[in-house]
């Protein structure tokens, strides 16, 4: 059985109008997977969904094995990282980053090790008594993530954690999730409208279209073997070109296109 299945999800905002229709997914453990797509085709809701933040109309929420889909957020162990980092302002980094398992009731000696050893994972070591008006966008993206990962969650989840942060940040940011979700093993979900994000942190793929999902693949499989037109566009393909087929043998696939009336043929997999 999948670690994490949404099974027929449907729901949304507004009563009667869902923004996720009979939407089902399956994911591994200790799988990185985007949600792909644009503004508005529900990758935020699905999130909200899987966290309890939204409660769906119909359809479950599964989590290694249990269903989770009345259980309320604090109780789902599950990490977030949002795109306005959504830290405290008057607590430290330290206290930011501790505030979960504070919350928790964890031991104060423990608390004081784990916080130092997720600090120390995401390099911010030695910055424990800042503000995080005294940060900068990158160090304050990372103690987000720093508080997300300290309560060792069963899943983590990030919505568009790096869209607030300049081209060069975003690069090294996306070099630190990979290195921190491969030595953690964390299965995690990655909220992005950036192909190049999803093409090069993910094991799989979702490109979700108006509250559906278009395809699931690995990145080689999106990128190469688009299943709808809406995916190619989006991936990032110009090349697509309008024809009518003339013959196919099974093997070689003879099509008409209005490109300088010239007739084009392609072998076919």
């Amino acid at each position: 059985m999948s670690y994490l299945r949404l099974d027929h999800l449907v729901g949304g905002y507004q009563r009667g109008i869902p923004v996720l229709s009979d939407y089902c997914l399956d994911i591994e453990k200790g799988e990185t997977v985007s949600l792909l797509g644009p503004s508005g085709c529900g990758k935020t809701t699905t999130l909200r969904m899987i966290s309890g933040f939204l409660h769906p109309t119909s359809g479950d929420v599964l989590l290694d094995g249990n269903n989770i889909t009345a259980m309320p957020p604090n109780k789902r162990n599950i990490g977030l990282v949002f795109q306005s980092y959504a830290l405290f302002p008057h607590l430290s980094v330290f206290r930011n980053v501790a505030f979960g398992l504070q919350m928790r009731r964890v031991p104060r000696e423990q608390i004081a090790e784990r916080v130092a050893r997720a600090l120390a994972m995401t390099d911010l070591t030695g910055l424990e008594a800042r503000l995080p008006s005294q940060l900068s966008g990158g160090q304050r993206q990372r103690v987000a993530l720093s508080r997300a990962i300290v309560i060792e969650p069963s899943l983590l989840l990030l919505d568009e954690p790096l869209s607030n942060l300049d081209a060069k940040l975003r690069l090294q940011m996306r070099a630190e999730l990979s290195r921190i979700q491969r030595t953690l093993g964390i299965t995690m979900i990655y909220v992005t409208h950036d192909q190049v994000e999803a093409l090069s942190l993910s094991d799989k793929i979702v490109v979700m279209n108006r509250g559906r999902i278009d395809q699931i693949g690995t990145p080689e499989e999106i990128y190469q073997r688009p299943a709808t037109p809406s995916v190619a566009r989006f991936v990032g393909f110009d090349n697509q070109l309008d024809g009518r087929v003339r013959s196919n043998d099974g093997r070689t696939l003879s099509v008409a296109a209005p490109l300088k009336r010239r007739r084009t043929t392609c072998r076919t997999t």
